[in-house]
């Protein structure tokens, strides 16, 4: 079954993409969200006109997004964590570093950027040290960066 993504759907694919799913979560589950609409050919054809005319607007949006790629790069970004003390503990943080962590931390060096686009790699952190993450800025902009967790003094 032939779909028209009318918003970002996860591990599928961005809003105006066509994408082709098993009849039942089609039927079942995306089109009832209002996720999805029929790929017809009449609205094939409205889609093409709409993304012709949204690439002219989108292509100062893109260089915007790679603005902000370039000035996240370069910081070097640390983030404070309880950690355990002693023999036992190690490097053992109390809790974990999660994605809105390192959102907060982007903030504070004032670069704004959504949670759910940022994506740590290995998921959640639970230990000091050096870790990469993935941040798309824009569906063809994304930029990767490398943070530290550090133990709180």
């Amino acid at each position: 079954m032939e779909l028209i993504l009318k918003q970002d759907v996860d591990n599928l694919g961005f809003k105006d993409d066509i994408v082709t799913v098993k009849n039942g979560y089609g039927r079942n589950f995306l089109i009832p969200q209002g996720q999805a609409i029929m790929a017809t050919p009449s609205a094939k054809k409205v889609l093409a006109e709409t993304l012709k005319q949204r690439a002219f607007k989108e292509k100062s949006v893109i260089e915007e997004a790679e603005k902000e790629a370039e000035k996240i790069k370069v910081l070097d970004i640390k983030i404070t964590s309880k950690a355990g003390t002693g023999a036992t503990a190690g490097d053992k943080l109390f809790g974990s570093v999660t994605s809105m962590d390192l959102a907060n931390a982007l903030k504070n060096e004032g670069v704004e950027v959504d949670k759910k686009y940022i994506s740590i790699v290995g998921g959640n952190i639970k230990r000091l040290g050096q870790y990469d993450a993935n941040i798309r800025l824009h569906r063809e902009v994304t930029v990767d960066i490398t943070f530290e967790v550090i133990a709180e003094s």
